[in-house]
């Protein structure tokens, strides 16, 4: 990975916003019928702009609205940047960080930037001193990195300095930290999936995966297909066969608390490209399959996060790495095959490749004696029709774990949606000549994508997060580049916050 440079400073102070000497100051305003105090001395000092911007018509605060202002007078500040949250009462932690976002790309056009921010105090009675500090905080980190990692001039840069006004900033510190470390993580993920196959790919990866490890002093075991052959990996070695890049399993260790305490497994699915095999996809629907390693990329993310914030659990990450090619080795439809715990597979479907490749990786990841496991994978189109773009279909077999990642994904503004696992789907995965298919029929397919994959967590409390959605953006928003979005990485550190 190519690091970019990083921000120098991020701080909170009580010192008057408009006194604050900085390139940008961005001012985040919430839609009330009147501006509020803190917003309103800024105003004040500007002459009333931001109070005629809103009578003209010309600004009316909704979310992620911007009305930038440059060489003004009056502020210490240079630039200033106004930003729409919506009504105050409806504004949550997804809509402050799409919000902050919005704002600090537009201050980091330029190389070397300073910016200081206040936010409208109306949002306090939903919001606290603290969210908004991390918030800050990661966003300031994430919000300049964008896809254009292969330009000789990227758009955006990291920040020189970067400073939150607040009333207190008692205890602000860690919370600042902390949204760094979150950012930091984000970008990793980023960083991954917007690189191109002929630059990610299995062994690449694994050597990404072996940095990180000694960066935040992880173990590290990294399985080639040899070890994969002696495990007798038969699901995940059928997938890697159409490729001239061999696969690769990393397992990442990080013990944070007592030998005796839970051990929490995330499985990532890691294809690094995906044609789709004999089953091949269209030119459209292959140009962002860089992206269909997003879930081992997240995985990657989180446990440096986890690492690196020092939090008192026991993680352990394995993430199953291939490529889905075409090659007169490659597997077919038709073929049998045997995974790692003893299943036999009838391949209907070449591209359902990814559910193959979490076969073996979560039984591997059961005998490794975890208690809980969460999945992520980017795994099925019909997720994405069922649920839109930006929801994470949550799928499981423990309601206490479903609701401790659901709880942790409202906390952090992240969409989370659980999905039905009823049993009479079981039958749609039957097949002739084998213990099962590879896919069910048409409808419901991401139901019967995670239905197949159950077959191989026996009685491990469970969670699969089907990420095909979330995890790429086709498009760019004020709030953020098109291309790998780092979602879950939030949503996934805050439980193992909340332990």
């Amino acid at each position: 990975m190519t690091e970019r440079p990083c921000f120098m400073a991020i701080s909170a102070s009580t010192t008057s916003a408009h006194e604050i000497a900085a390139d940008w100051l961005a001012v985040l305003v919430a839609d009330t019928s009147e501006i509020q105090e803190n917003v309103g001395q800024i105003d004040d000092v500007l002459g009333g702009v931001i109070r005629a911007a809103m009578d003209r018509g010309d600004f009316h605060a909704k979310p992620n609205e911007l009305l930038t202002l440059y060489q003004t007078s009056g502020v210490a500040a240079t630039n200033i940047v106004v930003v729409g949250l919506g009504a105050a009462a409806g504004c949550d932690m997804r809509g402050l960080r799409q919000g902050m976002l919005a704002g600090l790309r537009i201050c980091c056009l330029q190389k070397e930037q300073s910016v200081a921010m206040i936010v409208d105090e109306s949002i306090s009675e939903n919001i606290s001193a603290s969210q908004l500090a991390e918030t800050f905080s990661d966003s300031v980190v994430a919000g300049p990195v964008d896809a254009d990692v292969y330009k000789a001039e990227i758009k955006r840069h990291p920040f020189l300095s970067a400073t939150l006004c607040l009333p207190s900033i008692d205890g602000i510190e860690r919370a600042l930290d902390t949204g760094a470390t979150v950012g930091t993580a984000c970008n990793v993920v980023k960083d991954l999936v917007n690189r191109t196959a002929n630059d990610i790919y299995p062994q690449t990866f694994a050597a990404c995966a072996a940095e990180i490890a000694e960066d935040c002093q992880l173990e590290c075991v990294i399985l080639d297909e040899t070890h994969m052959a002696a495990e007798k990996m038969g699901a995940l070695l059928a997938v890697a066969r159409g490729s001239e890049k061999p696969p690769r399993i990393v397992k990442l260790m990080y013990k944070g608390a007592g030998s005796n305490d839970e051990t929490i497994g995330i499985v990532g699915k890691g294809v690094t490209f995906d044609s789709g095999g004999y089953s091949i996809k269209p030119t459209d629907s292959m140009i962002s399959m860089k992206a269909d390693m997003a879930g081992a990329a997240t995985a990657l993310g989180v446990i440096s996060a986890v690492a690196t914030l020092k939090l008192p659990v026991n993680l352990s990450v394995y993430v199953g790495l291939v490529e889905n090619m075409i090659s007169g080795n490659a597997y077919r439809l038709g073929d049998v095959v045997t995974a790692r715990n003893g299943t036999t597979i009838e391949i209907h479907n070449t591209d359902a490749e990814g559910r193959l490749v979490l076969a073996d990786v979560l039984s591997y990841a059961v005998d490794d004696g975890v208690d809980a496991i969460i999945d992520l994978a980017t795994l099925t189109g019909a997720c994405v029709v069922a649920l839109g773009e930006e929801i994470t279909g949550v799928f499981s077999n423990s309601s206490a774990l479903n609701d401790r990642i659901t709880d942790a994904a409202a906390a952090t503004g992240e969409f989370f949606w659980p999905m039905p696992m009823h049993k009479h789907f079981e039958p749609l995965l039957k097949s002739d000549v084998a213990d099962c298919k590879n896919v069910g029929p048409r409808w419901g397919g991401a139901v019967t994508a995670a239905k197949f994959l159950e077959k191989f967590v026996g009685e491990t409390p469970w969670v699969h997060l089907d990420i095909a959605g979330p995890a790429w953006a086709d498009s760019g928003a004020a709030w953020q580049d098109s291309g790998g979005t780092a979602s879950c990485v939030r949503t996934l550190i805050e439980v193992f916050r909340g332990k």
